[in-house]
């Protein structure tokens, strides 16, 4: 039986335990009372008795009306304000729909949330102004109309611009949604992606505190504000990383839900609540929650309920019912919610219909919205807040015209008596005339007026105008490849056997040693460091917690102990891809965002890269960020014994979508350090819009020293290796190849050679990607300009004039490798690793999926045979002698 069930068996104890309670509060305040009763929860539980618990709360506003803060400046103002911003909105979408049908646009979400950006526009969202760096805006994809009319008013923007909503390609035009590559003086993140804004945000107020623990930017009382709906929160990322927002105390940190109770389609919960949904998992994750459900035309309503028999009704009905009350208007509410009790029904008697159609809800109540964002800023208990906000989608435009309409999200376009409704309710000076010409018009005051002046003042008073990016920072003097960060790399290795990996770890532990920007890099690692050899860092750089270490670790006789520390430099985000992939997303934006560039190296299973955070990559993309992004143990071959979900053969294509993300797949450590420096210089010396994928082996082997002058072409994307010569008049071939099956095909060369008389050419291709993306832009200028003497792409210059066929094996699908094939000059044939991973030896796996240097071997046999330049015979013998079946299943299929 709940609590609100049970028959109360003393009414006089009961009311001497509330007024005890009162006393408490009144006197020594809340603190006081929260002591007590957390004392009174303990003394329940010494006997094993179970306390009353609930995560929810009744269904009204957190905050009582007494404790409202009060609300500062011209509230009707204001109120003309954001009539004017709802109006020119409007006007965006449906001029741009009347003059292209089809591009869209979205009117219903920003009209029911228009009052929670106001208010913050008006009194809360600080712009970057001399030393104070500004706060972080997350705006909901959905609502860049809105974002834009304001603007318009601000005089940021022209009606031309307006005019040019969703068509971008001829220039000065405006992007359908926040999209910093787009737009880069303007917005600051993408949001619209659902789900990836809310997480994104924790992790950037998580690199905020991260900058201030260690020195390296005070955070000066900056806030992080996320705006985001409640059907959003069905994206796993939205609420995914609630836990790290409380546990790192991210007190920055500001969620704002539109609950306007409907999805794109169809209501959120319709047969429950959502606000109690999000209100239990965020208060049970440990944020701040403050409802923000009714307008303060609601409050007599509640003076009244005496017995509380309103707030039983609110209590139980459910969204489905809520979204029909506005839908239906007064008449209905007051027959079908208010009628449901003859308490309730007596309450608004008096009230006419169109009054109970006015009871507004809180988050269209500036006040209310105002209270709840002061307490919000004003929070200095170490934990995060959440402010959920009862709201209508399409909030006036009418019924019928998209309020509190199913289809609300689909609505592009409203009817001219529909428009003069709109225009009416807002009060906007628009005629008849205007509107029955069809053409819906802007409305704009002239710049002396009281609603320009109030605009422009208060932004003023907030330090600037928001949305606002900064996209340049001061160049980093990256040191050279003769730096000792790099030249032990290129030197080789000599007889000792190391993997790639650790040659990165080498140049990532020489890079943190430099006295110019090393406190500036981080290393960035979702879980098992170990397996990447970075443990030495934990003791060197310590890893970040905003705590420090409270415990003393079981390692700590060791020389590599887990080190935990305030100041530490590494991020390790446990076991979370998203979360790790969005502390890197937060470090490289911080050149924007924070006004210092960081340095950020991210480490994972390549597989569980681009594969499971391919939309937070395309964000990166979005957001113009710069380092990166190692995938540790590539390759479907590396992995021996992990298997399937392990085993990665497509990250490079996967990297090849993101059109700012160079990519690369480096046998010998020479060749990392090049592309590592290459790229620093590029990102922060440069300061070249684009961030790196690399992928780096956990197999051992020898690495030779650079050969002479090859840098330039390792960045381009192929170079020649080696020549092994073979008998004279004999066949010859050209080999390529890139990460760990580069020495298989070193290996099948020599096979050639000893067995076969025939010589070959080397090539090591560190970027198949590269090599593509240069040769399209040649042939691009080349059609777009015909009359000059086009260019050669550099695989064309490396191939050209060379002695047979092309033979080219990588650890990854064959599509990777394949995609040159329109520049390369002559027959060309490719080995790859179509197909799903398995367990096995490396050398297994790779005969099973015909890369080994005895399918290369074949491979080049086969391709001289076909020229007439061999005897088929010796193919097919080679196939027996190197142990190839014929009928062996395909890896493709089996």
């Amino acid at each position: 039986m709940s609590l609100e069930a049970r028959e109360d068996i003393d009414p006089t104890e009961t009311l001497e335990w509330l007024e005890s309670l009162e006393s408490v509060l009144d006197r020594e305040g809340e603190e006081r009372a929260q002591y007590l009763m957390s004392r009174l929860a303990d003394r329940f539980r010494r006997d094993g008795r179970q306390v009353p618990f609930s995560v929810t709360t009744p269904h009204r506003n957190t905050i009582p009306v007494h404790r409202e803060a009060r609300m500062p400046g011209d509230l009707f103002m204001e109120r003309k304000i954001r009539s004017l911003v709802r109006w020119n909105m409007a006007a965006q979408v449906i001029r741009a729909n009347k003059k292209h049908k089809g591009l869209g646009g979205h009117l219903a979400s920003y009209m029911s949330s228009a009052t929670l950006y106001e208010v913050g526009f008006n009194h809360f969202f600080r712009a970057p102004q001399g030393d104070f760096k500004g706060d972080l805006i997350y705006i909901q994809g959905h609502v860049s109309p809105g974002i834009y009319a304001r603007s318009f008013l601000e005089g940021r923007l022209t009606e031309e611009q307006m005019d040019n909503f969703r068509q971008e390609v001829d220039g000065n035009g405006l992007s359908s949604y926040p999209h910093p590559w787009l737009m880069p003086d303007y917005w600051q993140f993408p949001t619209v992606s659902m789900g990836l804004g809310p997480i994104t945000a924790i992790y950037q107020a998580h690199v905020m505190k991260y900058l201030d623990s260690r020195g390296l930017q005070p955070m000066q009382d900056r806030k992080v504000w996320a705006f985001l709906g409640d059907g959003e929160c069905d994206e796993p990322e939205s609420l995914g990383a609630l836990h790290l927002a409380s546990r790192e105390k991210l007190d920055n940190l500001i969620f704002v839900v539109n609950c306007n109770l409907q999805r794109l389609d169809g209501p959120v919960r319709g047969n429950s609540r959502i606000m109690d949904e999000l209100e239990g998992v965020f208060r049970g994750a440990g944020w701040n929650v403050l409802k923000v459900v009714w307008g303060r035309f609601w409050d007599p309503l509640f003076e009244q309920d005496s017995k509380g028999v309103l707030q039983k009704l609110m209590d139980e009905t459910v969204d489905g019912e809520y979204q029909n009350y506005k839908a239906n208007g007064g008449a209905y509410t007051r027959e079908h919610f208010f009628g449901k009790y003859p308490e309730t029904a007596k309450m608004v008697e008096n009230m006419s219909d169109e009054d109970i159609w006015k009871l507004n809800r809180g988050g269209h109540d500036p006040y209310k919205v105002y209270a709840a964002y002061q307490e919000a800023v004003s929070n200095a208990n170490g934990k995060p807040t959440v402010i959920l906000a009862h709201t209508v989608k399409g909030y006036g435009m009418g019924g019928g015209s998209g309020e509190a309409d199913m289809e609300a999200h689909q609505i592009k376009s409203m009817d001219t008596e529909a428009l003069k409704k709109f225009r009416d309710r807002f009060a906007i000076p628009v005629s008849d005339e205007q509107l029955d010409s069809g053409v819906m018009p802007y409305y704009k005051p002239s710049e002396d007026s009281p609603e320009i002046k109030y605009l422009h003042m208060r932004r003023e008073q907030l330090g600037g105008y928001l949305p606002a990016r900064k996209h340049d920072f001061e160049s980093i003097e990256i040191p050279g490849l003769d730096d000792k960060t790099f030249a032990a790399q290129i030197k080789g290795s000599g007889d000792r056997e190391v993997s790639t990996t650790m040659s990165f770890v080498r140049i990532l532990n020489g890079l943190v040693k430099n006295k110019a920007f090393g406190k500036q890099v981080v290393p960035i690692i979702p879980d098992e460091a170990r397996t990447f050899g970075m443990e030495g860092m934990f003791r060197q750089l310590g890893i970040y917690t905003s705590e420090g270490q409270k415990y003393e670790p079981m390692d700590s006789g060791q020389i590599m102990y887990y080190r935990e520390d305030k100041a530490g430099q590494i991020l390790e985000e446990g076991i979370t891809e998203a979360g790790a992939m969005s502390a890197w997303i937060a470090a490289a934006t911080s050149y924007s965002n924070h006004h210092m560039p960081l340095l950020p190296f991210y480490i994972y299973y390549s597989m569980f890269g681009f594969q499971r955070i391919g939309d937070l990559a395309w964000l990166a993309g979005d957001m113009q960020a710069r380092g990166f992004l190692v995938g540790g143990t590539a390759g479907r071959t590396p992995l021996n014994g992990e298997g399937l979900q392990h085993q990665d053969g497509h990250s490079h294509i996967q990297a090849s979508t993101i059109p700012n993300c160079r990519s690369y797949d480096p046998t010998y450590s020479y060749e990392l350090a090049v592309i590592v420096q290459d790229g620093l210089k590029r990102m922060y010396q440069d300061r070249e819009n684009c961030f790196y994928y690399l992928t780096v082996m956990n197999e051992n082997y020898e690495h030779p020293e650079m050969p002479e002058g090859v840098e330039d072409d390792i960045i381009k994307g192929m170079y020649l290796l080696r020549e092994v010569p073979g008998k004279k008049d004999k066949a010859h071939v050209q080999l390529m190849g890139s990460g760990t099956i580069l020495r298989e095909v070193e290996a099948a060369a020599e096979i050639l050679k000893e067995e076969y008389g025939i010589g070959a050419d080397i090539w090591s291709v560190p970027s198949f990607n590269e090599l593509r993306r240069e040769a399209l832009e040649i042939d691009r200028q080349a059609f777009l300009k015909p009359e000059q003497e086009p260019a050669r792409p550099h695989v064309t210059a490396c191939l050209e004039g060379r002695k047979g066929p092309v033979i080219a094996s990588t650890d990854y699908m064959k599509l990777y490798a394949d995609q040159v094939r329109a520049w390369v000059p002559t027959d060309y044939h490719v080995l790859g690793t179509d197909g799903f991973g398995r367990s096995d030896t490396r050398e297994k796996l790779r005969h099973f999926f015909e890369v080994d240097r005895h399918f290369v071997t074949v491979v080049a046999l086969k391709a001289l045979a076909d020229r007439g330049e061999l005897d088929r015979k010796v193919v097919a013998d080679a196939i027996k002698k190197h142990g190839i079946d014929p009928n062996k299943p395909s890896p493709l299929v089996s």
